[in-house]
């Protein structure tokens, strides 16, 4: 468990240990997006953090999925992990539905959070639109459980998306409260000022969002029915070619000038991209094909995607054909977990006032 310390000079401000926590919904096919805004993080992140990296299948079922698909891409997501090159051994990779204890403070979050914040979370409004009646109660409460997968491991920091920012400060606002509501009983049980730390999100990279390939306004998503709009990590080479080489461009060349691309969305897309993949900034890919029409730079690009996806993608196959291997690394990974989350409710429990055995 995270047991909290005091910082140097300044005794009455508790500090926490510092612990990665992030996880990608098993929905759909994983892409390029998952990959780039996700995945290439975690695997950074684990040489210099302690991390828990999670498949969050309960956040899944927020809308409905199919059984048997919805297992096979649980592993999907896990093989994803592992051979993208987060090592499970030393790190905790596991499955959110295997550990009870995040559904328990979920609830406990539901009692602390204020309606009013939920209201505001704009992902819920663009995913429901007109249709908010009939979404379920689980896609509105999802923030609340969103914090709870957090803090049930009082992680500091969390490598997310731009579009999930808004749900990680949302878990701040509700480890404040908490802290405000249960200062007295927090500080008779020995926690300091602060049970909960408050997590900061982690946005880096030059493709922390990338965007659909017919439509440079809108993110790639698992849930476009345009096969054509993304990347799956699951392509071939031939598929791969054949999509950028289809994806969405304007008339012009590329610019020169990195500036010039804001009003470009899908030539902004592409050159962050290749930015990401090739360790680079959009300004030095700018510089080496900037004034080059798309009918070069898209085949560099594709060449790109194959070389750096081919061995992610051929590992995961071989992981995916021995699914037996792959519920091993989610059992170890959530026995581990398990016994971190447990200490936390208890200490919940406890802060909170609930009798317990």
């Amino acid at each position: 468990m995270n047991a909290p310390t005091t910082t140097p000079g300044a005794a009455s401000k508790t500090a926490f240990k510092e612990l990665v926590f992030s996880g990608i919904q098993p929905s759909g096919f994983l892409h390029l997006g998952n990959y780039l805004g996700a995945v290439v993080r975690f695997v950074e992140l684990q040489n210099r953090y302690t991390c828990i990296y999670c498949v969050v299948d309960m956040h899944a079922i927020t809308v409905w999925q199919d059984p048997q698909e919805l297992t096979r891409t649980i592993r999907e997501v896990t093989a994803a992990y592992i051979a993208s090159g987060i090592d499970p051994k030393k790190h905790i990779v596991f499955n959110q539905s295997q550990v009870a204890e995040h559904a328990e403070l979920a609830w406990v979050f539901n009692c602390v959070a204020r309606l009013g914040w939920l209201n505001r979370m704009t992902q819920f409004k663009e995913k429901v639109g007109k249709d908010r009646e009939n979404a379920s109660v689980g896609l509105y409460a999802y923030p609340n459980l969103m914090a709870a997968d957090i803090l049930v491991y009082r992680a500091t920091t969390v490598p997310v998306g731009e579009d999930q920012k808004q749900h990680v400060e949302l878990a701040r606002d509700i480890a404040q409260k908490f802290n405000h509501d249960y200062a007295a009983s927090i500080a008779a049980r020995g926690f300091g000022d602060a049970f909960f730390p408050l997590p900061d999100p982690l946005i880096q990279g030059p493709a922390t969002r990338v965007m659909s390939l017919r439509d440079g306004s809108k993110k790639m998503s698992k849930s476009d029915p345009s096969d054509q709009s993304r990347i799956n990590l699951t392509d071939d080479a031939d598929a791969i070619a054949l999509k950028i080489r289809r994806a969405k461009t304007d008339p012009e060349p590329l610019p020169t000038e990195e500036k010039a691309l804001d009003a470009r969305p899908e030539a902004d897309n592409l050159v962050g991209i290749y930015a990401a993949l090739a360790n680079k900034t959009k300004a030095e890919v700018l510089k080496e094909f900037g004034g080059a029409q798309f009918s070069t730079f898209k085949p560099a690009l594709a060449d790109l995607l194959v070389a750096k996806l081919s061995p992610v993608t051929a590992e995961m196959r071989r992981l995916m054909a021995d699914p037996g291997y792959i519920d091993q690394v989610l059992a170890d990974g959530s026995a581990r977990a398990q016994a971190l989350a447990a200490e936390t409710m208890k200490a919940v429990k406890d802060i909170v006032g609930f009798v317990r055995r």
